[in-house]
Order: structure tokens, then sequence, then C-alpha cells
């Protein structure tokens, strides 16, 4: 990391910080005021009305520090600039469709879009799948997977602090796989979201003060997932998968299960794995917790396998997800979930 990168990544954590913790403190404020609540339902695992719309305080945060960094010459500055861009219209849609309740095709077009935008801005040679694909194919791959990660960072945004420790844990993950992979210019970027994400928590933390709301999780999983792919295209595809390992099964598992059984699959609901463990008993920062110590082993597990020794970081990450599932599984258990 060159000085001018150190002094961005010192700003970042300053004004995401600073502005995470205060900002989300006005804008719930004006939830309040507003009385914008999120009310208890029998898909809910909260059991009294919440403010939602905490985005509106934690975002913001990060795009400044965004800005402060995209200021600088780099190689992420350009395509930073596209994703400010991009979240900003996620922020827009997002907050209309929480409080208006959007249908899905308008939505997927707007995350399909900015995704779409955030792609063009990859060098040809930035190969996200490492050369195996043919560029068309490369980039279609890869705005797939990000969309579905944009959507399943929204779905597993149900439980008080689990989005704050995920975020913070990314971002925290990214960089440190950054600096391995020679992406410097990533970590900036990396830091504000993981410093945002822990400001966060001191709102989100159980009990919670404010959620997120749409406004909050579609833009961190778009600039989350947005890091993750330009890790990938610095040669760390491994790395990039390892470090969102957990999220990426509970949700996905989920989804197919339900899909199997018939079920609306784009309907609300409390069947993650997450959700489960929560309604057979636990406190909400009991499983976030326990979510963090696997977070912390990917992140070693990643770090494995951005130096090189992939098979074992993939085997690693596989046994740290495999145990979390298994123990989210016993404790749902305990009220027969």
């Amino acid at each position: 990391m060159n000085p001018t990168e150190f002094a961005d990544t010192v700003m970042a954590v300053v004004i995401a910080g600073l502005g995470s913790l205060v900002l989300t403190r006005a804008v719930l404020d004006h939830l309040r005021r507003r009385q914008f609540f999120d009310h208890p339902n029998e898909r809910s695992s909260h059991k009294r009305p919440t403010p939602r719309g905490g985005g509106l305080g934690i975002v913001p945060a990060i795009l400044a520090a965004w800005m402060w960094a995209a200021a600088s010459p780099g190689t992420l500055a350009a395509w930073a600039w596209v994703a400010v861009g991009g979240t900003l219209v996620l922020m827009v849609a997002s907050w209309a469709d929480d409080r208006h309740s959007l249908p899905a095709t308008p939505r997927f077009l707007a995350h399909a879009g900015v995704i779409a935008g955030a792609l063009v801005m990859l060098p040809d040679q930035a190969m996200v799948f490492q050369g195996w694909l043919p560029l068309w194919a490369d980039r279609l791959l890869a705005g797939f997977g990000w969309l579905w990660f944009v959507n399943l960072y929204n779905f597993m945004d149900g439980i008080d602090g689990i989005t704050g420790v995920e975020t913070a844990s990314l971002g925290g993950g990214i960089a440190v796989v950054a600096g391995i992979a020679g992406l410097s210019g990533a970590i900036p970027f990396a830091i504000a979201c993981a410093v945002a994400g822990l400001s966060f928590l001191v709102w989100n933390w159980h009990p919670a003060k404010v959620f997120l709301g749409d406004v909050g999780s579609i833009p961190l999983g778009f600039l989350l997932g947005g890091l993750l792919v330009q890790l990938a295209a610095a040669g760390a595809l491994a790395a990039a998968l390892i470090l969102p390992a957990y999220y990426l099964a509970d949700a996905t598992i989920t989804l197919l299960r339900r899909a199997a059984t018939g079920e609306k699959v784009w309907q609300a609901h409390r069947q993650h794995f997450y959700q489960r463990a929560v309604h057979g008993g636990k406190r909400h920062d009991q499983v976030v917790l326990a979510v963090l110590a696997a977070d912390l082993l990917l992140i070693a597990a990643a770090s494995v396998a951005a130096s090189g020794r992939v098979v074992e970081g993939a085997l690693a990450a596989l046994a740290i997800v495999a145990t979390l599932l298994a123990v989210m599984t016993r404790w749902a258990r305990g009220r027969g979930a």
C-alpha cells in the first residue's frame, strides 16, 4: 500500500465510521417521527415494531468514503465512481420498495442495469473466471452471480445484527485478500464498508433500535458484490467465493429447498438456517456471534486460498460452513423448528 492509499484508508475509516454512526442516529429520529415501522408478523423474527430504513444512514456514509477514495488516481477509481452512481439508483429504487412494495420486475431490472454498468467498466483482460470462459460468457456469468448476491444479501437480513456483522466481516476480509492478491487499491473501499458495518451495529445490535430495510441491504450487497468481483478479476476467484461462503450456502440451500417443495420462493419467510435457530430458542446475538466466528475463520481460509493453496482453503471453508449449518440445525430443534 502506497502513502496515498494509506491516507485514503485512514480517511475511509473516519468518514464511514463516524458517518454511519451519526447519520443512522439522525435517520432513526426521522423514521420514528414519520412512524415508519416494521411491524411483526408470522414471518418475522422480531417481536415489537421497529423503525426500518437504517440504510439511509449507513449507505451514504460508505458512499462519502468511496468518493473520497475515488478522488485519488488508482486502478479502481473510475469503476468506483460508476459503482457510487449505481448505488444511488439502487437506494432510490429500494427506498420506494420499502415504502410501497414495488413489483419484482422493475426491482430486478434496476439491479441488473446497475450491475451491467459496473461490469462494463472492467478491463477486457480482467477475467472474473480466470480465462476459462470467453469474455461475453465471463461477464454474463459474473453478472448473474452478482445479481444473486445482491438479492441474497437482502434475503439474509432477517435478524438483529447479522448484516452489520457480515458487512464488517466481508469488508475486512476483502481488504486482507486484496493485500495478498496485489489489489491494494481496493483496500480503502473495503475498509469503508467494514467500519460502517461496525458502526451500524451500535443501532442494530440485539435488541435492534432500527432495521436496514431494502434501502440498506440491496446497496450493501451491490457494493460488496462488486468488490468480490474485483478480487476474482485480480486472480483471487477462490478467495472471493470463500469470504461470503456462509451467506451463499444458507441462501442458496434455503431457496432450493423451498423451490423443491413448491413454495413461492420470492415471498418473505423465516426458513433460513439462522432464522430457524432463533425460532428454536437462541437469541439473535447468540446466532450472530456464531456467524461472526465462522466469518473470521473464512477470512483465514480465503487468505490461504489467495496465497496459492486453493484446495486447502476451499476444504477449510467447506468444513467451516458445514459445521455452522449443522450447529444452527441443532439449535433449530430446540422448539421443534
